[in-house]
């Protein structure tokens, strides 16, 4: 049985308090902060860029993201997730939106049109996350980019997972399947890189970046 939206929001709001403790979760560790800074910026365009960050937890990579010029605006279905990341983006002095709504078909409160679209580890937690992705590549304007920072695991833990199509994350070549009909262009780069995760990795970590 498909997951509710309230399930999905109980247990993410549940694990709000602690999600900065991983260290891809939180930056906190500064080698692992510069690994994602230096990351984004190879995906990235030139700042000033307007980026759309789905799933944005607690707000880590969008303030990564406005420290390097761009207008991030985050949105994650946990309302504590996006509490945390609101409180985060105004200590750093950023006035940044962060809103609340459902991240595999933002409302248009959140806009309409961006330069960049961003998610990290969020397709596997969506009901129908192909159209999703149709979704999202409709709102990059000509030229913009889908980040997809994704991997696949053995086995999810999370309680709810068993009803999603996607559960322990998607393949690089599933993905690439899916995207390269809808955008003009896809790479793909394998993430095996230790720095990125606080520790080493023995499954498939990598990003899409496809252009539209």
């Amino acid at each position: 049985m498909p997951p509710t939206d309230a399930s999905i929001v109980s247990y993410w709001d549940a694990a709000a308090a602690s999600f900065d403790e991983e260290a891809d979760h939180g930056l906190r560790d500064p080698q692992v902060r510069s690994a994602w800074a230096e990351r984004l910026r190879s995906w990235l365009p030139a700042a000033p860029a307007d980026v759309l960050d789905l799933g944005c937890g607690t707000g880590s990579l969008s303030l990564l993201l406005a420290e390097q010029g761009h207008r991030p605006v985050g949105v994650d279905l946990s309302p504590l997730m996006v509490e945390r990341a609101r409180q985060k983006l105004v200590a750093a002095g950023f006035d940044a939106v962060m809103a609340v709504g459902d991240a595999s078909d933002p409302s248009p409160q959140a806009g309409t049109s961006f330069d960049v679209v961003l998610s990290r580890h969020l397709l596997w937690t969506l009901p129908d996350p192909e159209a999703a992705l149709r979704r999202w590549i409709g709102l990059l304007r000509p030229g913009g980019r889908l980040v997809l920072v994704e991997g696949r695991w053995a086995t999810p833990d999370e309680p709810y997972a068993a009803g999603l199509p996607w559960m322990g994350g998607v393949g690089a070549e599933h993905l690439e399947r899916v995207v390269r009909p809808l955008t003009r262009s896809v790479r793909v780069e394998p993430l095996p890189d230790p720095v990125l995760w606080g520790k080493p990795v023995h499954d498939e970590r990598y990003v899409v970046v496809a252009l539209a």
